[in-house]
């Protein structure tokens, strides 16, 4: 009974030595693995900061696409316990099939339709009864802009369940070559380079000069193959304003500036491109008070804005000087400035632009 007690004694020491050099052990390995730790976290946090941030936008991206992921696993799940009634999450509209602008005054609004919103070319298989004319007015574009996309011969040259390409607009598309620039591009197409920069779906290597990508197609607002006969040279035709200032109606808007308009009013192109080399004077369109002169964050440049007094509102973009302030009231025909090239601007022009409630009025339709 004695040697029983005594062994049991034995075997408590042994176990308590045992589990005291166990836990001394995890503790040195712990301790190890801590130290391993800091001087990576060390050499890391060195390597961002000599950096200077230059991976920050990885490790932005890389977070947020994880935060999407968990997401896209969490989302059916979260969908069932709040209880959707049937709803499935992925079939709702999105944000933007859901707001309209049923809310603006229609009436002072311009009517654009949603086949003028597309962002590339499009490919339509040619159904019975379709022929070239046709396809243009259903989607808005010359029968030119189909004919040179798609090479065809005649106006009768297309066949039932023909795939043809539709560009987005009227005018033409361009792969880019070595040696291409918008100016370049616009003077093989006889457009203005200005129209291919406002196109919104066109993108630059370099948004400060424009600088293409080899290889990238771009589209050409307006553009034509100079060495083909127009099937529609209506199209064409160009414009030039009056004298600015010559018409004195009270409540009638003149023209701001003389030149030749090099881009119309577009879904896209809120307003209007007047250009003339010469840089002529700007005037006020109608009498108001000046609410803003001054260089603009959003690619106007040196602009100014007019509030009339009667729910409308000009502005007039560009210029390269300003002659007035902000605050003052000027009279129809005033001098505003000198017409200029600042801003997102590819040549001397002034872009105008006539709002009245929110909505962007053409001003093709407005101006005496």
């Amino acid at each position: 009974m004695k040697n029983l007690t005594h062994q049991l004694r034995l075997l408590l020491r042994d176990l308590m030595k045992f589990n005291t050099k166990l836990l001394i052990f995890w503790i040195n390995i712990l301790h190890l693995q801590f130290i391993h730790f800091e001087t990576g976290k060390g050499i890391f946090v060195a390597t961002l900061y000599r950096k200077r941030g230059r991976m920050a936008k990885r490790f932005v991206h890389s977070g947020m696409a994880g935060i999407t992921a968990l997401g896209v696993m969490i989302a059916p799940i979260l969908a069932d316990q709040l209880g959707t009634q049937g709803v499935d999450p992925w079939d709702s509209p999105s944000p933007s099939a859901v707001l309209s602008a049923t809310t603006e005054d229609q009436s002072m609004a311009t009517d654009l339709s949603d086949k003028q919103y597309r962002d590339r070319t499009i490919d339509y298989v040619v159904q019975d009864g379709d022929t070239t004319s046709s396809i243009a007015q259903k989607f808005d574009i010359s029968v030119d802009t189909i004919r040179w996309q798609n090479d065809l011969k005649s106006k009768d040259a297309i066949k039932l369940g023909q795939t043809l390409q539709i560009l987005p607009v009227t005018g033409v598309s361009h792969k880019v070559v070595k040696g291409d620039t918008v100016y370049s591009i616009a003077k093989k197409y006889d457009a203005d380079a200005q129209a291919i920069v406002n196109f919104p779906f066109n993108t630059f290597v370099n948004d400060e000069t424009f600088e293409l990508a080899v290889g990238q197609t771009i589209i050409v607002p307006e553009g034509v193959k100079k060495d083909e006969i127009p099937w529609s040279p209506v199209a064409r035709v160009k414009q030039s304003t009056p004298d600015a200032g010559t018409v004195t109606a009270s409540g009638a808007f003149a023209w701001p500036t003389q030149g030749t308009i090099t881009q119309r009013f577009y879904w896209y192109h809120k307003g209007i491109d007047i250009a003339n080399r010469a840089s002529p004077t700007v005037v006020a369109a109608d009498s108001g008070k000046v609410i803003t002169s001054g260089w603009s964050g959003v690619g106007y440049g040196n602009h100014v804005v007019i509030d009339h007094g009667n729910g409308y509102r000009t502005l007039y973009a560009h210029m390269q000087r300003l002659f007035v302030v902000p605050g003052q009231t000027v009279a129809r025909g005033a001098a505003l400035g000198q017409m200029g090239s600042t801003g997102r601007s590819t040549g001397i022009h002034l872009h105008f632009e006539i709002i009245k409630g929110g909505a962007y009025l053409n001003p093709l339709g407005i101006l005496k």
